[in-house]
């Protein structure tokens, strides 16, 4: 019996020994830092990377705080803009532990901490704006959402490296009212396009009826290449104009001359002859009845 009792206590001990030996020996990643607590108070420096050797028996004990960059969600929140437009938004904040000692001791959980203080401030600072100002300016509000979150967070230990406002989800009414009112300006903008190129046109337009006036052979030429690219079309029928000039080649009815293209004299009236005595009787005065 007193064997039995003998081995049971080696084994014992060989069991705590190997259990405390295990205990002892951590290893960490080159991206992550341990901050040891002996007997409940932080000991020196964040320790790591690589083999760390503690005192077993819970004596010392570890917390591990990772060094990579954290690309945080931030839930979608309901803002009500500066010009009362409800809408939801949603951001993404980028963050690292820069003390890990801070954020172990300075708060309980630096991701959640985080997360709400981005919440937050995401809808206190936008709730600041209107919502043309949102869609329109939206990296000045990510500075500010930025500068904001980070001086809260620093005191934790975490530093932020970046917010972004993702997508901003607009009432279905507001999406078809601005699209309505996107396309009325396209419509406005193409508008006073035309104009201005019609403008452009009548002006060179006028140009050039001015120097064609000045030199008629140039509507002859411009005739010639217009009948010149008429005539390559497939057409059965060509209609030509006859300029006004070629008329004066034709001699003109009533009598004109032919060799010089005048117009002719018309004749003379006839005189008019001195009425007869009884042409220039006036009939009695009566009633108007027939005799």
């Amino acid at each position: 019996m007193t064997t039995w009792v003998v081995v049971l206590i080696v084994v014992a001990v060989l069991a705590l020994i190997v259990w405390g030996l295990i205990t002892m020996v951590e290893v960490l990643q080159e991206y992550e830092r341990g901050v040891v607590f002996r007997l409940g108070r932080v000991k020196g420096k964040p320790k790591g990377p690589g083999l760390i050797i503690l005192l077993p028996f819970n004596i010392d004990r570890m917390r591990k705080v990772t060094l990579q960059t954290v690309a945080m969600n931030v839930p979608p929140q309901d803002v009500i803009t500066k010009d009362n437009v409800t809408m939801r938004v949603d951001a993404v904040v980028y963050s690292r532990v820069e003390k890990p000692v801070l954020a172990v001791v300075k708060v309980q959980n630096y991701l959640f901490a985080v997360s709400q203080a981005a919440q937050t401030n995401l809808r206190a600072i936008l709730g600041k704006y209107d919502l043309d100002t949102l869609l329109s300016e939206r990296e000045k509000i990510n500075r500010e959402l930025h500068g904001i979150i980070a001086q809260r967070t620093h005191e934790w230990g975490v530093e932020v490296i970046g917010v972004e406002v993702k997508d901003v989800d607009l009432p279905d009414d507001l999406r078809r009212a601005m699209a309505r009112e996107a396309e009325a300006e396209r419509e406005a903008r193409a508008l006073l396009i035309s104009a201005d190129a019609e403008r452009r046109v009548s002006r060179v337009l006028s140009e050039a009826a001015g120097v064609m006036g000045e030199h008629p052979q140039a509507m002859q030429l411009r005739f010639l290449q217009t009948v010149t690219a008429v005539a390559t079309e497939q057409n059965s029928t060509l209609v030509m104009p006859i300029p006004i000039e070629l008329l004066s080649l034709f001699p003109r009815t009533g009598g004109g001359d032919p060799g010089n293209g005048r117009p002719a004299v018309p004749p003379p009236p006839p005189p008019r002859t001195t009425p007869g005595p009884e042409e220039g009787r006036q009939p009695e005065p009566g009633n108007g009845r027939p005799g």
